[in-house]
């Protein structure tokens, strides 16, 4: 059966809502509503195979270039990696992965994924390699109360207000994508609509999470210290999380990252070079 591949088409009606037919099959996921409110940009670029109309196979790639201490570092993402039930066992996942690496490989400083467990054997055959990731974590006392400001995230001016703020402040990690506010926004604007906070105290905001005791911190967008955004949570919190590296680790206690049928795998100069480094990619930021 003849097939073309597809590229960057989300201009393309047709071709959008058969991607996302696929999407929503395979993992209930559905980017109509990200592509109107304008967060699908040439940083997301699906490739696509297409047969008579209808995108059976997928891996989509995602520019994440990120500030790692204080250096731009360029770096694609590889997701949405999906290939229709009837489709699967005709070597169309490899097809685009051979298109991918073709399009990219030397081009760029890395190449990052992260796979299920079902597909372990599969990257390994393009050169990628499994790595480790470090989280940070550490209990704390906090005497104050709640000192934070929930930013309700409900139309395009709210939308348009955080995607300033991410393209103009700094973060507080040593590690956060730069240059690509779509795939924050893919989580703000669908998942997370209500867990950015303001903290005056230090003029930032927190992307974050309450689960009983524990703060589960994504991001912190401005300068404001660690430890002050999270004191500005109140006295509730007795544990943090971070799903992102701070710049100052002290305090924290470092473990080797381990979730459920999730392997990270990675590709490249920068990861080679970073090999014994000791961080996790913003959970905020996986596609």
């Amino acid at each position: 059966m003849s097939f073309c591949i597809e590229k960057n088409y989300r201009n393309n009606e047709a071709l959008r809502a058969s991607f996302n037919r696929l999407a929503e099959k395979t993992f209930g996921l559905n980017f109509e509503n990200w592509y109107q409110n304008g967060f699908w940009q040439d940083n997301y670029n699906p490739y696509s195979i297409v047969i008579d109309g209808e995108v059976v196979s997928n891996v989509s790639v995602n520019a994440c270039n990120m500030n790692y201490k204080g250096e731009i570092v360029k770096l694609i993402q590889l997701g949405t990696i999906m290939t229709d039930n009837d489709h699967r066992g005709k070597g169309y996942a490899r097809t685009l992965m051979e298109e991918i690496l073709k399009d990219y490989e030397g081009k760029v400083d890395g190449i990052y994924l992260f796979a299920n467990d079902s597909v372990l054997e599969f990257y390994p055959k393009f050169g990628f390699k499994e790595a480790k990731e470090y989280q940070y974590t550490k209990v704390v006392t906090i005497s104050n109360e709640c000192k934070t400001e929930m930013v309700p995230l409900k139309d395009k001016g709210d939308f348009d207000r955080i995607v300033e703020l991410l393209d103009k402040e700094s973060q507080n990690a040593q590690m956060y994508m730069v240059g690509n506010t779509g795939l924050y926004m893919f989580y703000l604007s669908q998942f997370m609509t209500e867990n950015l906070f303001y903290i005056a105290d230090c003029n930032s905001y927190a992307v974050a999470e309450i689960e009983d005791d524990t703060l589960i911190l994504h991001a912190i967008i401005g300068g404001g210290a660690v430890d002050d955004v999270i004191a500005a949570f109140g006295s509730k919190v007795k544990k943090v999380v971070l799903c992102f590296t701070p710049k100052d680790t002290y305090g924290f206690e470092k473990c080797e990252l381990h979730e459920e049928d999730t392997t990270f795998f990675v590709k490249g100069k920068f990861f080679e070079d970073s090999s014994n480094e000791e961080y996790m990619m913003q959970a905020i930021t996986h596609a």
